[in-house]
């Protein structure tokens, strides 16, 4: 007889595991349906009426009648623009979204759909249809609050924290894209802290769920059901959206809109302080290993960082939170409280100082620099102006421009403004770095690596130092013929 194969221990190991399902990697998986968080929030959207008179050359449209017709007078009675002319007024209507903050009637929308109303109508789900009033709005961040009275509580959604949608997260906006009501779309965080040019506080949610003319103003929801945004813009051509929205984060939004709330405007913290970006060539100017910071250019005077900060410093810290790029400081200011003393780190003359300021109010301070702009007195001209009238020798070949005193006919030369006191720029090299810069004639040297200069020899032997001690940039503070001023770094040659 012969034997029978029997499997080994490894073979019949082997054998199992070919008969079990394979496990493959695992995956989240994206909601199934939202219809239950859909029906349980969508109550809370609003959508938004508005209108307004607007001249309209000949008025509205209206039939005409042949002349000397028997429905003549008939129809000049029922012709709304009778007797208006050019001056008649026609109505314009817009739609936009809202959400509602509280069962006593407060809600959010954008400014952009509320700007310029002279009535504000309110629709909820149901039809009910109620007038709103503005309590407050501000531009800045294109947020708006209403109010609306009515005879019941009303359904409410609340804010969520931003910060922890993260990109590839699920979200939902609701709204009323061109005006049919009720929509809801599904999609995901496409990116975080987008710039886009829109105001000083840009840090919008980019998110690919669908948002259309007339989503303005409505929620972005996670999936908990928690406002995490207001979605305020898309990409579009000829009208269309090309499925990129944004959204302001709810935690940028919740202080804007408490303020108005409460107060009917912002109450915004100011440091008072001009600053721009450090570039790479900044920073390599001033022997820096990366662009952190805020550079400051310019002080308001009497302003809570007047006789404190410096022109010239690079704003590092902020109360204890890290300023990575410029356009960071304007947004934690303004999210600190007026009145705050705040510690603030700033590089000075290349050691690190800590500065205590104490916060004044943004608003106030916009119109103390608007008062200071309209009543700028001339600086005293210097004492020992520059006996050389010509060009400082070898400086175009190092840096790509020739200077010059600045001495009234200069002055009146490039409409240099009485105020403005520096070495002035003669002319510029075609294609150098300064001319890349935005280096051209007209514009008036301050200083030079954060020292002041008056002449010409003052310009040179900062710029001949540089040179020698191997630093590969020049840092440059000019002020055009306005008075406004910013740095350059420009690359030696």
């Amino acid at each position: 007889m012969g034997l029978r194969n029997i499997p080994t221990r490894a073979m019949f190991l082997s054998l199992v595991l070919w008969a079990l399902p394979m496990a493959g990697p695992s995956f989240a998986k994206g909601p199934e349906s939202v219809a239950e968080l859909a029906a349980q929030l969508s109550p809370a959207v609003v959508n938004i009426g508005t209108s307004r008179r607007i001249p309209g050359g000949n008025g509205m449209p209206f039939p005409e009648v042949p002349e000397g017709s028997p429905l003549e007078d008939l129809f000049d009675d029922l012709n709304p623009n009778q007797g208006q002319g050019e001056e008649a007024l026609r109505e314009a209507r817009s739609l936009g979204s809202g959400f509602i903050i509280s069962a006593d009637g407060f809600i959010v929308t954008n400014n952009h759909v509320i700007e310029g109303a002279e009535q504000i109508e309110v629709f909820l789900t149901d039809g009910t249809r109620l007038p709103a009033r503005i309590v407050g709005a501000d531009d800045k961040t294109d947020l708006a609050v209403l109010k609306v009275e009515a005879a019941f509580e009303l359904p409410f959604v609340e804010f969520g924290d931003s910060d922890t949608a993260v990109v590839g997260d699920w979200v939902m906006a609701i709204g009323n894209p061109f005006g049919l009501g009720g929509s809801v779309t599904l999609g995901i965080v496409s990116a975080r802290n987008r710039d886009i040019q829109s105001g000083p506080y840009d840090q919008f949610i980019q998110t690919d769920a669908s948002i259309n003319q007339g989503n303005s103003g409505g929620p972005l929801f996670d999936m908990n059901g928690k406002v995490v945004g207001i979605n305020t813009a898309i990409i579009a051509r000829g009208g269309t959206s090309l499925g990129i929205g944004f959204a302001v984060p709810g935690n940028l939004a919740r202080p804007v809109i408490d303020q108005l709330a409460e107060f009917g405007e912002t109450r915004r913290g100011w440091l008072g302080v001009g600053i721009q970006e450090v570039t790479d060539d900044i920073a390599s100017s001033i022997g820096r290993a990366n662009t952190f910071g805020a550079l400051v250019i310019d002080i308001t005077k009497d302003g809570p960082s007047d006789g404190v900060i410096l022109e010239g410093d690079i704003i590092l810290e902020f109360d204890g939170k890290v300023i990575e790029r410029m356009r960071d400081l304007p947004r934690v200011v303004a999210e600190t409280a007026v009145g705050t003393a705040v510690p603030v780190k700033v590089l000075r003359n290349g050691g690190e100082a800590m500065l205590d300021i104490t916060l004044g109010r943004l608003e106030v301070g916009e119109q103390l620099i608007a008062e200071a702009q309209g009543q700028a007195e001339p600086a005293p001209a210097p004492d020992s102006p520059d006996a050389p009238v010509g060009p400082a020798p070898g400086l175009d070949e190092l840096v790509g421009f020739e200077i010059a005193p600045l001495d009234e006919a200069r002055r009146t030369e490039f409409a240099i403004e009485a105020g403005v006191e520096g070495v002035v720029v003669t002319a510029v090299n075609s294609g150098s770095d300064a001319s890349q810069k935005g280096f051209l004639p007209g514009l008036v040297i301050t200083e030079v690596n954060q020292k002041r200069v008056v002449t010409v020899a003052d310009v040179t032997d900062l710029v001949g130092a540089a040179k020698e001690a191997g630093r590969p940039a020049v840092l440059f503070k000019v002020t055009d013929p306005t008075g406004a001023s910013r740095f350059i770094a420009v690359r030696l040659g």
